[in-house]
């Protein structure tokens, strides 16, 4: 048993049902395309942490990037093995915080979905500093944002969704700071959308998402209080 498995729910098929619909498939485009934007070329050799729930390995598979996946439990690569040609990835069964890898071994190390739920994040972050040889990139929720009122709104969020589960908020300052810790430079910050994703779903048309989501990051709201962040970190010369 690892010590953190908390991407086996975000691999099952009940977690991938809160990305189906429109809504659904306008977050996972919206997530597809700032990351692929942060990448370096198509010729990275990527460790997605985490990444059964298939999310980007997937996209980073059509790109011509080189995807290595890890998963706390074999089942975990089942919508992997599902959504990916044979031999499109490589699959590894471990712990994310002592991932089996050397120092430097990928070129990009990620992990999405994972953060939030993760108890011992700090030493998740250090792993994924530990393998990167250019840049680790991760989603989190910020403190910065409609995510203020998350105690106080948890129990009706979990009424109108069903299936969520609690999760860590942080700031831009604390993830900053510990990436310092790790050699790694002060990140690029990212934030994917200013409404609460509740809302998109129970509204689930992607042109109302679209358009104002759109006008949202032409204002400098999204930036100012964006959330989820997708964090970009380059190592240290």
């Amino acid at each position: 048993m690892f010590s953190e498995t908390a991407d086996r729910e975000t691999a099952t098929a009940d977690y991938a049902a809160r990305f189906s619909g429109a809504a659904g498939e306008y977050f996972l485009d919206r997530q597809a395309a700032i990351t692929l934007d942060l990448l370096p070329d198509a010729k990275a050799r990527i460790l997605d942490v985490g990444g059964g729930h298939a999310q980007l390995a997937g996209p980073l598979v059509e790109k011509g990037f080189d995807v290595t996946v890890t998963g706390s439990d074999d089942s975990c690569r089942q919508r992997l093995d599902q959504r990916i040609p044979p031999g499109g990835f490589e699959y590894f069964t471990c712990d994310s915080l002592e991932l089996p890898f050397g120092n430097r071994s990928f070129d990009v190390t990620m992990a999405f979905r994972l953060l939030p739920h993760v108890g011992r994040w700090r030493e998740l972050l250090a792993e994924l500093c530990r393998v990167a040889d250019k840049a680790v990139i991760f989603d989190y929720p910020d403190r910065r944002s409609t995510n203020i009122l998350y105690e106080q709104f948890f129990a009706m969020k979990k009424k109108m969704e069903g299936n969520t589960r609690p999760f860590t908020l942080f700031s831009r300052g604390e993830i900053a700071a510990e990436l310092e810790k790790n050699g790694f430079c002060r990140p690029v910050f990212k934030p994917e959308f200013l409404l609460p994703m509740v809302v998109h779903r129970k509204v689930n048309n992607r042109m109302f998402s679209t358009v104002i989501e759109n006008c949202f990051r032409l204002t400098g709201l999204t930036e100012l209080f964006g959330s989820p962040i997708i964090c970009k970190s380059t190592r240290k010369a």
